[in-house]
Order: C-alpha cells, then structure tokens, then sequence
C-alpha cells in the first residue's frame, strides 16, 4: 500500500482568525448532526396526521437516517482519507442541508422519508473532523480538540430534543426545518471557510464494489434488528434479512482481503487495539442510547401508572439537558485523564461510570431529582468513553487512514444503538400492563432495561481493559514525525 501523500496547501493559507475558529465550526457542525438527528423525535406522535401516512410509515423518517448513516459513514470516511477530508465534510453537511430544504418544503411523507436519508449523511461528520484535527493540530491541542468533538453526539442529542419540542408546540412543524435548513448552510459556508484542507491524503482508486457490498449488507441487517419488533423477529422478512446480511458480508469480506485498496482494511481491523477498540464502541453505544430511550418514556408516562410523571415532551428534553452540558464541561476532564493515564484507563472508567449510572435508576426511578442525577451520571460516563474512543483509533492506524478508521469506528456505535433500540422496545413489550386501555411499559420492564444496559457497560469495561497497552511505540512515533516533516515540506514549497 502506498505511503500517505502530503499535498500542497494553496498559497493563500488559513489566516490565524480561522485558524483559530477551526475547532468551534467542526464541534458546531457535530452538534447541528446530532440535532438534526432528533428533530424529528416529537413530531413522531403527530405526523400521522400531519402527512396522512401510516405509523409504520412515519417511524421510516428515523429508520431511514440510521440506515444511510450506517452506510454512508465509512464510505465517506474512506472517500475523505482519498481525495480530502474538508471537501467530503462540506459535501456530507450540504446533503444534510438539502434534506432540510426537502422536508421543509413538503408534507407528502415520501418525501420526508427520502429526505431523512440524505441527512443520515451527516453521521460522518464527527469521523471526518476528528481526521482533520488530527492533520491539522499539534500533539498537545489534539486530545482536548478530538474529546470535545467527540461529545458533540451527546451534547447535540441533548439540546436537539427540548429544542424541536418548543418549535413544534408554538410554530408550524415546517419552521423546524426552516431553522435547521439555516443552521445548515451557515454551517457549510463556515466549514469551507474556517477548516483548511487536510495535507495527508491516500491514493488509490476509490473501491465501488466494496462500498455496494457494504451498503447492501448493513442495510439487510439493520433493517431486520430495527423492524424485528414490528415484523416479528421469527418472520419470514426479518430472517430472510439476517440471512442476507450474513451471506453478503461474508462475501464482502472476502472481497475486502483481495482488494488491492479495500474501502476497509480489515487486516488492519484485525489487530487487537483496533478491533477490541470498534468491539467497545458497540458495547458503548448500546448502553449510551438506552439512556435517553429509557428516560424519555419513563418520565413521560401517565401519572395512573403509579411511577409515571406525565410530563410533556418539552419537559421530557429539558430532563436530558444537564446530560448534554455536562458532556460539554467534562470533555476536557476526558482529554486530561487519557493524556495522563492513556485513553484505553478513560474508555474503561467511562463504561464503569455508565454502569454506576444505572444502578442509580434501578435504585429510583420514581422521584424526578433522582431521574436526572442517574440520566447525567450515564451521560457523564458517556463522555469519558466517547473521547476516547477516536483517540485509541488515532494512536492505532496510520494518519492516511484515520476518517475511514473512525468512520468504522462510529458505524460500531450505530449498530449498538440500534441493537439497543430493539433489545429495548423488546423488553417493555413484553414487561407492558394495560393502563387506560393502552398498554404501557411497568416500571419492572424499566428497571430490566436499566439492568440489561448497566451489564453492556460492564463488558465495555471488560473490552476496553482487554486492549493493549496504548502508548505510542518508538516507530509510530518516528513515523508521526516522518508525517510532520512531509507536511512542514509541502507547506514551506507551497
């Protein structure tokens, strides 16, 4: 495989005011994707009637953004490490933008539905700025730079929610679209500004057949573990899914280790620190999703329960916010502890934070002030893991192949989400007890989901304490200089 080509910056460089805003336009840009990602959250319940669709056809306007963003996420981290890492974001947030437009514009729930799946473009963000502040930042910036941007996820999923309600109950539900069509474009426009464009880039041509395999495999199987519960997961459909899932990706592969440039290196995902890394992020983003999943309907339940609080949504959002600032302030405390102590310590503290976070509501669920401190101490742990997680995929691939890599990377935290999804709605389902004539969850189904995501946490923890130690080795170190150099070179001859 060829060596990363460091390429030339064009003479008029980034000024040291946009230098300087490098940093807050890619955080805003991962905070206004994990925002566009609940937006749509409280108009679930409404757009029945709003589009004159069905629910199974309206609950398509989340799954379709899951899935193109399990799709497009290491395919447009593959496309960034080769033809560059700027203009693939500015792409992947120009597709969120127009699916903006599109929802905007229409009721007609077609529409919405192959709108949503642009957005899912967005998912690649995060993976994409981490690689650009890895290019662009000195060693002793880029652990506080790639934590923050890491907990942009969290912090845009808690500030998304609250945010969408309030549109929602006092504007025409198109103004939501209307507002994220604006933060969108402003949000390109700052990119290609502010962000310069990565030096290290890897040639080869770009693996069509692989990123097809891939697509058609994640999608088979994404699509049975989100619908399982709908279908029936001893259906026809939903096995008929798995089966192809597993026959494609087998097939994918097998393409993969006898392609001369894959679309993912899975020799290189075959090391322990690399593989065990992408092991943990699945384990992670299962018990993180099942926080405010669970939280959500918990405190909304009907007060008849007996458990239940029945808040409104917009309550419910502001209950996740402490969450979400807390992830913003801790962010640098994560920086700090994987500087001092390696990010493989900070991964495995921030799955046992989760776990504790867990046990604080099976403990109570009932009280409101408990509800919270147990959702922010999850959300903490959170942090600790999400920051890490880019900083152990940083130290254990070559800079060429950092978007793809953490592009992996995020893509296992998406199918943990997803899982969680379906092990969730599974467990109240069948934990569910009639209340009005309506079946809701009891508050024994609640603690069981509580229980199952604190014992995932635990064998992220296990996972995380499993991978190699994390220091850099003398080569890796020669090599990042190696890097440093081409790059001062072609900086100095531009």
């Amino acid at each position: 495989m060829d060596q990363p080509v460091p390429i030339s910056r064009p003479p008029a460089g980034p000024t040291p005011l946009r230098s300087r805003l490098t940093i807050p336009v890619l955080a805003s840009g991962g905070i206004l994707m994990a925002v566009m990602q609940t937006v749509v959250v409280p108009l679930l319940p409404d757009l029945p009637r709003l589009t004159g669709a069905s629910a199974a056809a309206v609950s398509w306007t989340v799954t379709a953004t899951l899935l193109s963003g399990a799709v497009l996420t290491p395919v447009l981290g593959r496309a960034g490490d080769m033809y560059g890492k700027r203009r693939v974001l500015t792409c992947a947030l120009a597709l969120m933008t127009v699916g903006s437009v599109l929802c905007a514009l229409s009721s007609d729930i077609g529409v919405l539905i192959a709108a949503r799946a642009l957005q899912g473009a967005a998912a690649s963000v995060v993976p994409l700025s981490i690689s650009i502040l890895r290019d662009e930042l000195p060693p002793e910036r880029r652990g506080s730079a790639v934590a923050l941007m890491s907990s942009t996820v969290g912090i845009g999923a808690a500030l998304g929610l609250p945010l969408a309600a309030v549109v929602v109950q006092y504007a025409d539900w198109h103004t939501l679209f209307w507002l994220t069509t604006a933060l969108g474009a402003l949000g390109v426009a700052a990119t290609w500004w502010a962000v310069g464009e990565s030096p290290v880039r890897e040639p080869g041509r770009f693996d069509v057949v692989g990123a097809l395999g891939l697509a058609v495999g994640l999608v088979c199987l994404l699509l049975g573990v989100s619908q399982g519960g709908t279908w029936g997961w001893r259906s026809a459909r939903v096995l008929g899914l798995f089966l192809g899932a597993a026959v494609v990706l087998a097939l994918w592969c097998r393409q993969q280790l006898r392609a001369e440039r894959p679309l993912v290196d899975l020799r290189l995902v075959s090391r322990p620190r690399v593989g065990l890394s992408h092991v943990a992020a699945l384990l992670t983003g299962f018990a993180f999703y099942a926080n405010s999943l669970v939280t959500a309907q918990l405190v909304q339940a009907p007060k008849a329960t007996g458990y239940g609080l029945g808040l409104s949504i917009v309550a419910t959002g502001l209950c996740l916010l402490p969450g979400g600032v807390t992830m913003l302030l801790l962010s640098p405390l994560s920086a700090r502890i994987s500087a001092a102590r390696g990010p493989r310590i900070t991964l495995a503290l921030g799955a046992a934070v989760i776990a504790c976070g867990y046990a604080v509501r099976i403990a109570d669920s009932r009280d409101l002030w408990m509800i919270i401190v147990g959702a922010t101490v999850v959300a903490t742990g959170t942090t600790l893991a999400y920051s890490a997680l880019p900083t152990l995929i940083l130290r254990a691939v070559p800079a060429a192949q950092t978007a793809s890599a953490n592009g992996v990377n995020v893509l296992m935290r998406t199918i943990g989400q997803a899982t969680s999804s379906a092990a969730v709605a599974a467990v109240l389902v069948h934990h569910s007890s009639p209340a009005g004539g309506v079946p809701i969850p009891t508050l024994h189904g609640y603690l069981l989901a509580f229980a199952m995501a604190g014992a995932v946490a635990l064998a992220a923890c296990a996972a995380a304490l499993s991978i190699p130690g994390d220091g850099p080795s003398g080569r890796t170190r020669r090599a990042e200089g190696a890097e440093r150099g081409a790059r001062d070179e072609a900086m100095e001859g531009a």
